[in-house]
């Protein structure tokens, strides 16, 4: 059994309490001689990490973990996530790693459920965690740390302050998952196309920071060396956190520009966070490390799954060998879009034609449809103004997918410069809305197996249906297909507080209650791919073979084969009264999300005479009011396209 050989390693495991977590700081890293101006056009051919570059970003950071008196576990990627090498101090062997939100309770953890209180083995892990984190989260006008990541995924924004909605990003942790059928995995031997997997998610603990060369991001660094994943409760205060500093140091060189740090960007007027850390407060000086020849070559470690014990060269982003390139033209004609591609440079997702003929019938989305719903959100995106983006009124940057009833996905587009971690997000949300939109969605939910927690708690995803029939005071909740449901509204029911952030009210009924609910554990989310993050943390273990490419224990059935999305940017397609499809986005900020799903749906129904379109108005989860309270459909952002003074685009359509 897997619970069985998994609680074995906890038995054993050595649980460290030492501090992960704390606060934030907008201080500056020091000068960095890196350019700024880029906006998504400064990447070249030779814009990635040679194995030189590899070396000297380990040899730094490991300067800096001995300068700490510390052991530390070291690793790179490229901005497609592949790992470049792993390098650990101190020991050949595994380290424990305690995964706590809250640490020193019962078993480690003050929360029980989900991933908390695990303690294994499992550095090396989320070392690549947070380096693809700070890769996947970046581009050339915006770099983005795992300390940022944090900030954006608790259930207030910002973390500590009550009675304020959930990070805008609520939810992205359970994204790039090992089971996940779009991110490709590694193929044994080194880099290639990309997006990867991550081993455990996105990361919200500090340590992991993006790469830089010549102002485009090349990459990502992630280190473990406290014994804890977590993630930063408190940004009120400033942290001394080792594992940002080994990173920092580590990042030297290849730093991000300081005008495109999650520090000069803002979301709902609050200033995000890149770093506690700056170069002043390390106890090194990185520019004199000794050279990587100089280290045991011992601490190259091989990862199952994700590298062996060498250290390789990144691709150049942008380029057919890193898996996203240029469309030429091909299905967009007239845009800058890009495309995913595989290793012969084929593009994985052109559009295509519904699967679900069987079920729809006639109203089945054709090819052409597919291609105009993806233009059209590609134009909307062109225009919108950013939010998370640097310099102020460049346009958004978004990955945009379109799939059938089924979860097939029917294309996917992304524009020029989208920070990776969207495609996959994309994805998620198209599926979420699809799904929950449907009539077949409780039996859907009802079939998944038991998500079976390390802790012995085995939880019924069908209870969760049930929560929410109750909830919405409607027994045909998610069966009968007569209510249209947003990312956004998904999102709404899944908060450990309904309304949202509102402390002392009750849950939604797909997340946990406060006390229960942490990131690790966020609830219906979670525990869809629980078991399939389990089966894979054992692999990594060499305990068992590893996940397959579903996430819920469905076989083989793709609805939701990636798990679901719970932040705003994704709606459901109709035509007519007969759902068809979704449409996800991600990649900006969530209200830019949400515009360019909705008006690209309205827009491509102008183009296509009517149909296919948005789900008609009465039949929008915003006709809903639980507890009194009215559900979210989507929420456009206030005169949001550059040169333009338009406003209320999203009204009555």
């Amino acid at each position: 059994m897997l619970l069985s050989r998994l609680a074995s390693w906890l038995s054993i495991a050595f649980i460290a309490a030492a501090c992960g977590g704390g606060g934030s700081s907008t201080s500056s890293l020091g000068s960095d001689p890196t350019p700024v101006g880029c906006s998504g056009n400064c990447a070249t051919a030779s814009s990635s990490l040679t194995v030189e570059d590899v070396q000297r970003i380990i040899a730094q950071a490991v300067f800096e973990a001995q300068a700490q008196q510390t052991n530390a576990t070291i690793a790179v990627v490229d901005r497609v996530g592949n790992v470049l090498g792993v390098y650990r101090l101190g020991t050949t062997g595994g380290r424990s790693v305690l995964v706590a939100t809250r640490p020193n309770g019962a078993g480690g953890s003050e929360i029980s459920g989900g991933l908390e209180g695990i303690a294994l083995p499992i550095d090396s892990a989320a070392a690549i965690a947070k380096a693809i984190t700070g890769a996947y989260l970046s581009s050339e006008g915006n770099a983005f740390s795992s300390r940022t990541a944090s900030q954006i995924v608790q259930e207030n924004f910002n973390p500590g302050e009550r009675d304020q909605p959930s990070g805008p990003l609520f939810g992205v942790q359970f994204s790039q998952l090992p089971c996940s059928d779009f991110n490709t995995r590694f193929n044994g031997v080194g880099p290639d196309a990309g997006p990867k997997r991550s081993p455990l998610g996105l990361s919200g603990d500090p340590g992991g920071f993006p790469l830089y060369k010549d102002g485009t991001v090349v990459g990502g660094i992630g280190v473990i060396a406290d014994d804890l994943y977590s993630i930063d409760v408190n940004i009120a205060d400033v942290d001394y956190d080792i594992d940002e500093a080994i990173a920092l140091a580590g990042s030297f060189g290849f730093a991000a520009p300081v005008d495109r740090r999650g520090d000069r960007i803002t979301v709902d007027g609050k200033t995000l966070r890149f770093s506690d850390v700056d170069v002043g407060g390390l106890k090194s000086a990185p520019q004199n490390a000794p050279p990587f020849s100089s280290l045991d070559p011992a601490g190259l470690v091989p990862v199952n799954g994700y590298a062996q014990a060498a250290i390789n060269a990144g691709l150049a982003f942008g380029f057919p060998p890193s898996g996203i390139r240029p469309d030429g033209g091909v299905d967009y004609p007239n845009t800058d879009a890009f495309v995913f591609v595989d290793d012969a440079n084929v593009n994985r997702y052109p559009p295509i034609a519904a699967t679900d003929a069987a079920t729809v019938g006639s109203a089945a989305l054709t090819s052409d449809e597919v291609r105009v719903l993806l233009t059209s959100a590609l134009d909307v995106a062109a225009k919108a103004r950013a939010q998370i983006r640097r310099p102020l009124d460049s346009t958004a940057r978004v990955t945009i997918t379109v799939v059938d009833t089924n979860g097939a996905i029917l294309g996917m587009v992304r524009s020029r410069d989208a920070p990776v971690f969207g495609a996959d997000v994309s994805v998620q949300k198209a599926r979420t809305t699809a799904l929950f939109s449907a009539n077949t969605a409780a039996t859907f939910l009802d079939g998944l197996p038991n998500a079976d927690y390390v802790n012995g708690q085995s939880i019924v995803i069908g209870d969760y249906v049930t929560a929410a029939q109750v909830f919405l005071a409607d027994p045909s909740a998610f069966a009968d297909g007569a209510v249209a449901y947003s990312a956004r509204a998904i999102g709404n029911i899944e908060r450990p507080f309904f309304p949202d952030g509102l402390q002392g009210k009750p849950e939604g009924p797909f997340s946990k209650p406060p006390g229960e609910w942490s990131p690790f554990s966020t609830g219906l989310q979670y525990d869809l791919v629980n078991n399939a993050v389990v089966q894979h943390v054992l692999f990594l273990l060499g305990m068992g073979p590893d996940v397959g490419q579903v996430c819920t224990g469905a076989g083989t059935d793709p609805r939701i084969a990636d798990g679901i999305q719970i932040f705003p940017g994704g709606v459901p397609i109709y035509r007519g009264a007969t759902l068809v499809g979704g449409v996800g986005v991600s990649g900006d900020g969530v209200d830019q999300d949400d515009m360019v799903a909705f008006l690209g749906a309205n827009d491509a129904s102008v183009r296509l005479g009517g149909s296919p379109s948005n789900a008609p108005p009465k039949e929008r989860s915003d006709t809903l009011t639980p507890k009194g309270v009215r559900l979210r459909y989507v929420q456009c952002p206030q005169a949001p396209f550059v040169g333009s003074d338009a406003a209320n685009v999203c009204e009555g359509k």
